[in-house]
């Protein structure tokens, strides 16, 4: 499977044009860190963009987020890995993230929303607008974006990342793309 073949999956299973966004940061998010890490670019990427690919149909039913999609991307014939680092985000018990790729996709899901949130809060309102240093202080307020997941977050540790290089990292591929994510 190509990126356009990817994305056009990924646009006839999810509806919610916020959720494509950040499936879109979340590709942008995982090529960088493949780069950073030594990873396979495009396979990082392709797990990013297609990871939340079930959570229309898994939205009320969390224990099959993941399942779904990998089962999809199974019959699709995606590369295995991709499957798996998908399968693994969201860190079911009984099946949680073993590889660098799968860290990543866990460790960088909830870090593109709390991201956002923190352009969105920002006068400006704008990715290029802040630096990692603003981020780092909302990450730290737990009241703010309280749906991003700071112990996920801080997983980046498998990686061999510190948080702040890692929130510097993504941000950095976000403001990459901010065109695309209307921010």
């Amino acid at each position: 499977m190509n990126r356009t073949e990817a994305l056009e999956l990924v646009k006839s299973n999810v509806s919610k044009e916020n959720l494509i966004k950040h499936m879109l940061a979340t590709e942008a998010a995982m090529k960088a860190l493949a780069e950073r890490l030594g990873g396979d670019v495009e396979k990082w990427g392709m797990a990013g963009l297609l990871h939340d690919l079930d959570y229309d149909q898994t939205e009320h039913d969390f224990p099959k987020h993941g399942l779904l999609s990998a089962e999809i991307l199974e019959r699709k014939g995606v590369d295995t890995e991709i499957v798996r680092a998908v399968k693994a985000h969201p860190a079911h018990e009984g099946f949680l993230p073993e590889s660098p790729m799968d860290w990543a996709l866990y460790s960088v899901d909830s870090l593109t929303g709390l991201i956002i949130a923190a352009a969105l809060m920002h006068p400006e309102k704008k990715l290029k607008a802040i630096n990692t240093d603003f981020v780092m202080r909302r990450f730290k307020e737990k009241r703010f974006a309280a749906g991003a997941n700071r112990d996920q977050i801080k997983k980046c540790s498998k990686l061999g990342l510190e948080l702040e290089e890692f929130v510097a990292i993504t941000l950095e591929a976000m403001q990459s793309i901010s065109e695309s994510l209307g921010l």
